[in-house]
């Protein structure tokens, strides 16, 4: 067995815990019985009993092992790292994957496709230049086998995708199935052919789902060298309960990926105080409709509003309805489409998908299920009568309502199995994004007991929700600076009336949205008052009028009508009083470098960019904004391809090319060597890396971060930036609520976290979001008492701090300028001010206000300074400098 090999393949394939302990499982048979098959099967089960107690029987006329792995965890990705393994190590080339149905079958067939979203074999360098030959159900008899063999590509290796379920139609009255018939290119059966091969290895998908059926018991005929099993259910359930498969080897449930946070944390729901016996059947019906659609809605919100704050690809939920049969599911579709539910919001939002009565799913309708991950799909409901099985492979499913009798232990194992993906990879820390809903009014006590059951598999958190509260809708706000509003008011926004725009004229505004663009560009000057100079401002109107193309519509001799030198002026002006300077503070190594990279195989799929012939010019039909992407010349000529793309890499603050530069190398030139891949000639290849070099770095350097080792040392500060822009800040609110006036104290305090406030003078947002009333109250004390003052979004900042074995993003509550001194401000209850994670804040604020004074002081700016205040001192009457005093 080679450790070091089981140890790269984990790394290359990001493989999970549960995966690479699988893996390593692997490792470890293989290396102690042998895959011939001629060797005696009782012995070699007896040689993996004594290491693995649990395996008593391989159950099948060859070695096979079942790896009972739950859902969402990665199976498909295992076995990509199986056929590693052991085409590596063992020099295995032939492989056998069954899939239990049509879905699962179409689903494997593309994750084992090069350059496709989930190929399990992305970063395997080996596969990279000779990838396998693919051959399914619906090739094989083509000899597209043994013509691979004689050209010589695809590496020798072939791994054959069938659907067991086509297998089993086939050979219904004992027929023999198609795969066992003669083949005129190959001169005999297919089935033969396999079963001749000596080093054939057999993957079993959801092995439950068959593992009795009269197709497989023909694939067993095949006599592999090893079976390899993989199921989240690793039972077969009889009139006596579940009987468990006796050659289980490695064994991770649902509770443990729960508990390691694989998948979603599912929930139960239900309102407080609700009592099921004092309504009819129909009318909990709708209870239950009308609760799970209304946790949908704030799901909803929840998600967009997330993606936002962390600039991420907005997530669309959407809810699995479970009927009780097909007419059931038909009057539940006209139901939530008319205009008596919720007025009418979900119309043509709602797929059914029917079963028939057995309750069997008719697999060609739930493909159409596979698009409701896409964002402008517009279906947020999906009615089924069955539960739907395996292959369902979807990360936006956020509530199950289940209107079907079932008990308890059918509601838990079964109906969250489709829900538990989850849609960024991990979860998020925000509880609405990483939980899925169960609505079961009638069955909470029923489905809690059971969670609660010690040998349950599952244990579920219990969500109770308000029936007035839970009527109340929220909505996400995005809210611009005020300079940003003056420059473009945004559509859509939480904006206000108040904010008159600085530019009328089309032509000002778009001349003024290409000066922002220029400033973004210098913002590596010391601080933003360095942009008033004139030299400084001649290159800003330079720029900008580089950048600045009128609308193809303005009237003849309108681009002369732009004073640019008056416009640029103004803008610069108004942002420097619509902005508090906040410097970019980069922690780099000193001398021993503390921040390092480990070697690993860059993955390049991604990357098919085409050789550039001339200007292009790109317009957001949004914004209407207008960027080039230009085939500049090249001025300078570097020896090799890869120091173009070093060169850029060194400029990333955490990169050091003396300590790195093997590796900068290294992963310049396994993307080169990627380039060669597609383009067809070495002058596209250049074209491609000269005029994309700053992106491709950027794509290497995004990938090195995956890889980064720290080792504490001495470090030093570089200030990469003297000032940035303010973000977009996103929030969630009530959706009917008019914004409060934010001196009022006159609503419920309770509800504040669903409240905007606005009225301000001096904040630089013209609305606000307050966590807590003392947030609110302090907000009228640095109304008095500042110049300007805000609340930052998350990132502005990018102060991080230690909490355990995790490292956190600190975003402090406010900052604020006044006339000798900048305050980044927390406030805290009295009873946490001493409390482990807001002194670990507080340390690191210190830190960054330390290094943020030194630079203003070499610049002639004020100092930072950082306030940590407890909410019983917060009262109208106190100052900044009384704040700061008490220390």
């Amino acid at each position: 067995m080679s450790d070091k090999l089981v140890n790269s393949i984990s790394g290359r394939l990001s493989l999970r815990r549960p995966l690479a302990e699988s893996l390593d499982i692997l490792a470890r048979i293989t290396g102690i019985i042998s895959l011939d098959k001629t060797e005696d099967l009782q012995q070699r089960c007896s040689i993996i009993q004594s290491e693995y107690p649990l395996v008593t029987d391989f159950e099948r006329g060859f070695p096979s092992l079942c790896f009972a792995i739950a859902t969402g965890v990665g199976k498909t990705r295992l076995m990509g790292a199986f056929i590693t393994y052991l085409h590596l190590d063992k020099r295995i080339n032939n492989f056998f994957v069954l899939a239990p149905n049509l879905t699962i079958y179409k689903k494997l067939i593309d994750d084992f496709t090069p350059n496709t979203p989930k190929y399990v074999f992305k970063g395997i360098a080996e596969f990279a230049q000779e990838p396998p030959l693919i051959i399914t159900g619906d090739n094989y008899d083509s000899g597209i086998n043994l013509h691979a063999r004689h050209t010589g590509f695809f590496g020798g290796i072939h791994i054959n995708i069938f659907n067991i379920s086509k297998i089993n139609s086939e050979v219904r009255g004992r027929k023999a199935p198609r795969i066992k018939r003669l083949s005129e290119y190959i001169g005999q059966s297919y089935f033969e052919y396999l079963a001749g091969l000596p080093d054939l290895v057999l993957l079993m998908d959801e092995s439950h789902r068959y593992r009795a059926s009269a197709g497989l018991k023909a694939i067993n005929e095949l006599n592999p060298v090893l079976g390899l099993e993989l199921t989240a259910t690793p039972f077969i359930e009889s009139n006596k309960g579940p009987v468990f498969f006796k050659n289980i080897i490695y064994d991770y449930p649902l509770s443990k990926a729960i508990e390691d946070g694989y998948v979603k944390e599912p929930a139960v729901v239900t309102q407080k105080n609700f009592n099921p016996a004092q309504f009819t059947a129909d009318q909990l019906e709708r209870i239950k409709l009308e609760d799970g659609l209304r946790i949908h809605e704030a799901v909803k919100v929840e998600l967009e509003t997330f993606a936002r704050q962390n600039e991420k690809e907005i997530v669309k939920p959407f809810v699995l309805v479970i009927a009780r049969d097909t007419t059931h599911a038909a009057a539940l579709k006209k139901l939530i489409e008319s205009g008596d539910f919720f007025n009418g919001a979900y119309k043509g939002k709602v797929i059914q998908v029917d079963s028939s009565q057995s309750g069997e799913e008719k697999e060609e309708n739930v493909e159409r299920l596979l698009s409701v991950e896409k964002n402008d799909e517009p279906t947020e409901i999906v009615i089924h009568v069955n539960m739907l099985k395996e292959g369902w492979d979807v990360t936006n499913l956020y509530t199950i309502i289940p209107l079907r009798a079932a008990n308890a232990r059918t509601l838990v194992e079964q109906s969250i199995g489709r829900g538990l993906r989850l849609p960024y990879g991990k979860r998020v820390g925000v509880s609405a994004v990483d939980r899925l809903n169960i609505i079961a009014h009638d069955k909470f006590q029923e489905i809690i007991d059971e969670a609660n059951n010690p040998n349950s598999k599952i244990h579920l958190k219990a969500v109770y929700i308000d029936p007035e509260q839970s009527r109340q809708k929220i909505k996400t706000f995005v809210a611009s600076s005020n300079f940003a509003m003056k420059i473009r008011p945004v559509p859509g926004k939480a904006t206000a009336d108040a904010i008159k725009p600085l530019f009328t004229k089309p032509a000002e505004q778009q001349f003024a949205q290409a000066v922002v663009r220029a400033i973004q560009n210098h913002e590596n000057l010391p601080s933003s008052k360095y942009l008033l100079k004139n030299d400084v401002l001649d290159i800003l109107v330079h720029e900008a009028e580089a950048m600045y193309t009128p609308d193809q519509d303005d009237l003849p001799g309108i681009k002369e009508t732009v004073d640019y030198r008056k416009v640029a002026k103004e803008i610069t002006q108004t942002m420097l009083d619509g902005i508090i300077d906040i410097p970019r503070i980069v922690i780099v190594p000193k001398g021993n470098t503390n921040i390092g990279y480990q070697g690993f195989t860059l993955q390049c799929d991604a990357i098919k960019y085409q050789p550039v012939s001339r200007d292009l010019l790109i317009q957001h039909l949004r914004t209407n904004e207008r960027e080039t992407f230009s085939s500049i010349s090249e001025k300078t000529s570097e020896e090799r391809l890869e120091d173009y793309l070093v060169k850029n890499l060194i400029d990333f603050e955490d990169i050091s090319y003396d300590d790195q530069s093997d590796l900068l190398y290294d992963l310049s030139k396994q993307l080169i060597a990627h380039l060669g891949t597609y383009l067809k000639t070495d002058e596209d290849i250049r074209n491609v890396t000269l005029y994309h070099q700053k992106q491709l770095a950027g794509f290497i350097h995004a990938q090195m971060l995956e890889h980064q080792t720290r080792i504490d040392s001495d470090f030093e500060v570089k200030i990469s930036r003297g000032f940035t822009a303010l973000k977009e800040i996103a929030f969630t609110a009530d959706k009917g609520a008019a914004p409060a006036h934010f001196r009022t104290s006159k609503f419920d305090k309770s509800q504040i976290s669903k409240m905007i406030f606005t009225g301000f003078s001096k904040c630089l947002y013209q609305f606000v979001k307050f966590d807590s009333d003392t947030e609110r109250r302090f907000s009228v004390i640095l109304e008095q008492e500042s110049l300007r003052w805000f609340k930052p979004a998350k990132g502005q900042f990018q102060i991080y701090y230690p909490m355990g074995n995790d490292i956190s993003e600190y975003v402090p509550d406010f900052v604020a300028e006044t006339a000798d001194t900048i305050y980044m401000i927390e406030t805290k209850a009295e009873n946490q001010i001493n409390a482990m994670e807001v002194q670990s804040k507080k340390k690191a604020a210190q830190a960054w206000c330390g290094y943020a004074s030194e630079h203003n002081a070499k610049n002639k700016g004020k100092p930072w300074k950082y306030l940590l205040i407890s909410h019983e001192s917060v009262k109208d009457n106190m100052t900044l400098p009384y704040y700061e005093q008490q220390g």
